[in-house]
């Protein structure tokens, strides 16, 4: 760690969640409203607890509601959170109350890096929250925005003839503001004592506070990200909800070849639909680690993955000789293309139980062991959940299934320890494919074994309730160039080809 790093000061992020529900037409306030299977509050408090650069977090919440958002920090096991206290009647009083919570405790000359975050931004990326903390270490005062694909005007209203426009400023040099809003504790106090001075003072954010009070004191932009949307009216509580569906969660770091043994040593892998394909790389991938892997299938070990009594008796048996099970993975899954209408009933039935009912059923008798274990359930979908085509009826509404199983279930299951995941790969290369779309061009498929290698991956990540795409790089541009919104853009578009995989 460099002298520089060492000398940082530490990093609070307060979250300011003291909205009401009223413009999303609701009782509750709208951080509390469920999307992709979470409180919106939460998602954003997973989003810090993970940042490395935030040391910890105070929540601001709407009077009447803490008892709430202190039980989903418990539910959750948010570390960082060490507050949450009633906001007030407005942004800049809860601002206020949060400052003053902040200097609590904190030694004569003693700074701070404060992140003020609005709760019902969601999508907020790590990279974001970097460069805030990392901007502060030069300046006293960071905003974030996003520039202005709309053209602005500005209006005045003329009695009961409505509004008239009377300047259009030029739109290279307008900005959206977004948050975090960083700050040194010193400097945002600062403002708010002199602004309290002043009979007219009134304000929507803090770094008017500052740009108002504290002339003289520069104001950093760091660039923000579309993604970064505020769920405050109805249509955005759908929007944000597609959003997580499309958002290419972060891939886990890979871990080297030490930490695959290390981990997966001892450990005792299920794997549903380990016969071929994905499943079978995966068992084979974490038994060359060290694990103890069952790896179950129809043409293997006789098990129907469709057949609850099957799906136990496996389960059984693998922690009667193993002594403990720490992931169940299921691949297995079966592609029928064709129009519903002439569809028979042998078809439809086989798709359900195999593509629906199986998870449940592997997904319920699991449940004991991984919580012994605080282990992990991994699922699979296929990006054609976000999006039903014709002929795929019965694949894509299962795989969408998949997608809110996990979600449901990641919640239900975290005060026992135990995560489901979900992963969504591209068109991968497995026999299945093979037999529903014949051999293709070498080189547009996603080999089974990057996908199994990711699979590891997100085995051993502290990851929770995400769906996880696992996507073919581009090689003539770099993943890091693409925004979220392009890569959530062109998920959108590849809906329009064949995408099946498992």
């Amino acid at each position: 760690m460099s002298v520089h790093h060492m000398a940082r000061s530490r990093t609070t992020a307060v979250l300011l969640a003291g909205g009401t529900g009223q413009r999303v037409g609701l009782a509750i306030p709208k951080q509390l409203v469920k999307i992709a299977g979470k409180a919106v509050i939460e998602h954003t408090l997973a989003i810090f607890e993970q940042a490395d650069s935030v040391d910890d977090v105070v929540v601001m919440m709407a009077p009447g509601y803490v008892a709430e958002v202190e039980k989903i920090v418990a539910k959750a096991g948010l570390a960082k959170v060490t507050k949450v206290l009633e906001g007030g009647a407005t942004r800049s009083e809860t601002t206020e109350r949060a400052i003053a919570a902040l200097g609590e405790g904190l030694a004569e000359g003693e700074d701070l890096n404060v992140l003020f975050h609005d709760a019902v931004r969601p999508l907020l990326s790590e990279r974001v929250i970097k460069d805030c903390v990392d901007a502060l270490d030069r300046y006293q005062a960071v905003d974030v925005a996003i520039p202005s694909a709309d053209t602005i005007i500005v209006t005045r209203t003329h009695g009961e003839d409505g509004e008239f426009i009377t300047d259009v400023p030029d739109r290279s040099r307008l900005r959206r503001g977004q948050t975090p809003q960083a700050f040194k504790l010193s400097t945002i106090r600062k403002a708010y004592e002199i602004a309290a001075s002043d009979p007219n003072f009134q304000a929507t954010d803090d770094c008017s506070v500052v740009l108002r009070y504290l002339p003289d004191v520069p104001i950093y932009v760091v660039a923000g990200d579309e993604y970064n949307m505020k769920v405050t009216q109805p249509v955005d509580v759908f929007i944000a909800d597609k959003l997580f569906q499309l958002a290419s969660t972060a891939l886990p770091a890979p871990a080297d070849e030490r930490a695959y043994r290390e981990q997966l040593t001892g450990r005792t892998v299920v794997v549903f639909g380990g016969s071929y394909g994905i499943g079978a790389d995966i068992a084979a991938l974490a038994e060359s680690y060290g694990a103890k892997v069952y790896a179950l299938g129809r043409s293997t070990t006789g098990t129907h993955v469709e057949n609850p009594e099957h799906v136990e008796d496996a389960l059984s048996k693998a922690y009667a000789e193993s002594g403990r099970i720490d992931y169940v993975i299921n691949t297995a899954g079966v592609l029928r293309i064709g129009k519903l209408a002439e569809t028979d009933n042998a078809a439809i039935q086989e798709a359900l139980n195999v593509n629906y009912l199986a998870p449940v059923h592997i997904a319920r008798a699991s449940h004991k062991y991984l919580a012994e274990t605080r282990g992990q359930l991994l699922l699979y979908t296929s990006s054609s959940y976000t999006r039903g085509r014709a002929e795929y009826s019965l694949y894509s509404s299962t795989k969408a299934a998949m997608v809110n199983l996990t979600q449901a279930l990641s919640d239900e299951w975290a005060a026992d320890g135990v995560r489901v995941n979900c992963v969504n790969p591209e068109r991968t290369a497995t026999p299945m494919r093979t037999k529903a779309f014949g051999v293709e061009p070498a080189g547009s498929l996603l080999s089974s074994e990057a996908v199994a290698r990711t699979s590891l991956d997100v085995l051993l990540s502290e990851l929770n309730g995400h769906v996880i795409d696992v996507r073919q790089q581009d090689p003539t541009r770099d993943a890091s160039e693409a925004t979220g919104f392009e890569q959530a853009l062109a998920s959108v578009l590849d809906r329009h080809e064949d995408e099946e995989h498992s």
